[in-house]
């Protein structure tokens, strides 16, 4: 007979082991997203004649007013949105994230609600519809980045470089309608969208509140839209990861410049750069065939997407 002791050991070990719970279920209309895989993200504008940081080079390796001037100078003639999908659908992406607009405020789309956009530049062409356009007609999903904070702005209270300095009659408010208002437009003119990649909520003038606010905006203008965890306040740093709350209303994990650790029970996509750099930077080191295929590989086998920069 088994003694009481040996009983006990048996079970409390049987309790250690349990097996792990089985995979959550991706929502339906993350399933495509689930299913994708790897997607291209994309950081461009202005900022490439300069071939530095997009945004975070502000007031920082160029001078604020010579930043905010070097859209009278932007004539990508070259541009082409069908070369551009198919680089990234012979890679085997399924879906491009676009950088509507960074942290320095420019518009790569028609936007009516200010002329600091991609039709008043030389080029005068809206880069934004061409891809969108073309993802369609490829099979690729269009998707944008869309940063919540802008330093140029004058209505939101933080500036550059980097959002250290302070604007003396800044309206987070009236800011706040300006994001919403031109997220109408994105959605409703461009979309659907797969995805809403949001960025900038770090900075202290974002609330949970105006994130609850704006998650609910989004949603409702179209409700097969996913939008990533930096909507909110949640984001534990580059880690990216966000306990699923109320408070924190969002869809996926966005561990940056990191592979994400293997989880199953929420959804995460790894955010990386090829080179080093985020926007395009002349003698950028590249990342080896190697290293690329070993980010791939490790976001799959770990349950997660990689957005390759």
């Amino acid at each position: 007979m088994l003694s009481a002791v040996l009983l006990g050991d048996l079970a409390s070990n049987a309790a250690e082991n349990k097996p792990a719970p089985a995979p959550a279920p991706y929502p339906e209309r993350l399933q495509w997203w689930a299913d994708a895989r790897f997607g291209m993200f994309i950081h461009w504008g202005p900022v490439s004649l300069k071939g530095t940081e997009i945004g975070w080079s502000r007031g920082e390796q160029v001078p604020a007013a010579e930043y905010d001037q070097l859209y009278q100078q932007f004539n990508p003639t070259n541009f082409n949105a069908g070369q551009w999908v198919k680089i990234a659908k012979q890679a085997g992406m399924k879906y491009i994230v676009l950088t509507t607009k960074h942290h320095d405020g420019f518009c790569l789309w028609d936007t009516k609600l200010t002329d600091y956009d991609i039709m008043n530049t030389p080029f005068h062409r809206d880069v934004t519809k061409e891809l969108a356009k073309a993802c369609r007609q490829q099979g690729l999903v269009f998707c944008a980045y869309h940063s919540i904070c802008d330093w140029r702005h004058p209505d939101y209270p933080l500036g550059s470089p980097g959002g250290k300095s302070t604007k003396p009659d800044a309206n987070m408010d009236r800011y706040n309608q300006y994001l919403k208002d031109q997220l109408s437009e994105l959605l409703k003119d461009y979309g659907p969208l797969g995805i809403l990649w949001f960025d900038g909520e770090w900075e202290s003038p974002w609330t949970v509140e105006r994130g609850q606010d704006l998650y609910r905006h989004c949603r409702a203008l179209q409700d097969s839209l996913i939008i990533n965890n930096r909507v909110g306040k949640g984001r534990e740093g580059m880690a990216g990861t966000t306990a699923q709350t109320v408070e924190n209303p969002s869809d996926y994990d966005t561990p940056e410049q990191t592979i994400g650790k293997f989880q199953d029970q929420r959804p995460w996509e790894t955010c990386m750069t090829i080179c080093n750099q985020w926007a395009w930077k002349p003698n950028d080191e590249m990342k080896s065939l190697q290293e690329c295929l070993h980010a791939l590989i490790r976001c799959a086998g770990g349950d997660g997407n990689l957005l390759f920069n």
